[in-house]
């Protein structure tokens, strides 16, 4: 039986209410454009034959209890189904405050939006005959009360029974925390690990054979990447440069064959931002400083800091284009071993090959 449908997704929307917004030097995302950007996506989504949208986490700025309720208020409004999952900005703290929602409150506010147990923060339900969608938490406390990103155990031991009784020809899982390795070294690198699951690893092993497609966010970049048949698709914030979303169209055929077409959009202009993509990534590049330092400061690269401070004004724009996805990156002037370590950061750097299509491409599952 041949499957067709098309959906999008929208990750990292941080919603922030305007008397919510508080400042922080060092914030790479634009908070202060989320509502009209959101507003400015789902005009367009309106437009198309979608059937459904995938929103994987980080849906407000910090758990505010107003921007939980303004979002779920306004994602009933669409036309088309809406499926969520938290972001570990949206539950940062384990039990709820004046201001904040508790880790266990989340799926009260989105039951319209996969959550059919409000007791449980993860969900199963057929989203298409024969498409079957999965939403996994990924946030959750050590004992010394940090949040961290890791499935316990009860959670895998559900998704076991899930999987083996899942009948679809299609499941596609979406979480908060990259399952799959987005840049070099990243599940060992200590500013690249807090992205990833803990226990990716065991993840991926329970996903296999049923799953092909993960969606995730957390890391506000466009990539693409795929570990032993499994594919980790995370999307970019809409409130960072360059401001993505993803429209996907997947098929099937008699045959069994299937093919998901991936297109990626981008907001280019805001009423009051009307040449936006620039302004955040001059935003980005003007607090990219500590970020750079500690970058080069910290290992594998361990140089001294006076060293960082020569080579870091080169780097103002090595994050935003690290988020906007098929970037490469070559630095001549750099020492040899700091110029092969960020040319690994490219499309085509030779701890990522074969070359992933961040942005644009054509997955024959």
């Amino acid at each position: 039986m041949s499957l067709e449908f098309r959906f999008a997704v929208a990750s990292d929307l941080h919603i922030a209410l305007p008397h919510t917004i508080w400042d922080n030097p060092y914030r790479f995302h634009l908070v202060e454009v989320s509502l009209p950007a959101l507003e400015l996506i789902f005009q367009h989504l309106a437009q198309l034959d979608l059937d459904f949208l995938l929103l994987p986490g980080d849906l407000t700025q910090h758990g505010e209890l107003e921007n939980h309720a303004w979002l779920q208020q306004r994602l009933a409004q669409l036309p088309f189904p809406v499926y969520v999952v938290p972001g570990n900005h949206d539950i940062p703290v384990l039990k709820a405050d004046e201001k904040t929602i508790g880790w266990a409150d989340f799926p009260s506010f989105y039951q319209k939006f996969g959550y059919d147990n409000p007791k449980q923060l993860y969900y199963t339900c057929e989203v298409l005959p024969g498409v079957r969608l999965i939403g996994l938490n990924s946030n959750n406390f050590n004992e010394q009360g940090d949040q961290i990103g890791r499935l316990d155990n009860l959670q895998l031991e559900w998704l076991k029974t899930v999987l083996e009784t899942a009948k679809e020809e299609l499941i596609l899982v979406m979480i908060h925390h990259n399952v799959v390795e987005h840049l070099p070294g990243q599940s060992q690198h200590k500013m690249g690990r807090r992205y990833m699951l803990e226990n990716a690893s065991q993840l991926l092993e329970i996903l296999r054979p049923k799953v092909q497609l993960v969606f995730t966010g957390h890391l506000h970049v466009q990539d693409i990447a795929e570990n032993q048949g499994i594919y980790d698709i995370t999307t970019g914030s809409l409130v960072s440069y360059p401001h993505p979303y993803r429209i996907l169209h997947f098929r099937s055929d008699d045959l069994g064959r299937k093919w998901l077409q991936i297109e990626s959009h981008k907001i280019s202009s805001l009423p009051e931002w009307p040449d936006l993509p620039n302004f955040s990534r001059e935003w980005m590049g003007d607090r990219s400083q500590q970020f750079m330092l500690r970058l080069l400061t910290e290992p594998p690269l361990s140089l001294p800091l006076e060293t960082a401070h020569e080579l870091a004004p080169s780097l103002r724009y090595f994050w935003a284009d690290i988020a906007a996805g098929d970037g490469m990156f070559d630095y001549p002037n750099f020492p040899p071993k700091v110029r092969r370590y960020f040319q690994n950061f490219s499309a085509t750097g030779i701890d990522r090959t074969p070359a992933m299509i961040d942005n644009y491409a054509t997955l024959l599952l």
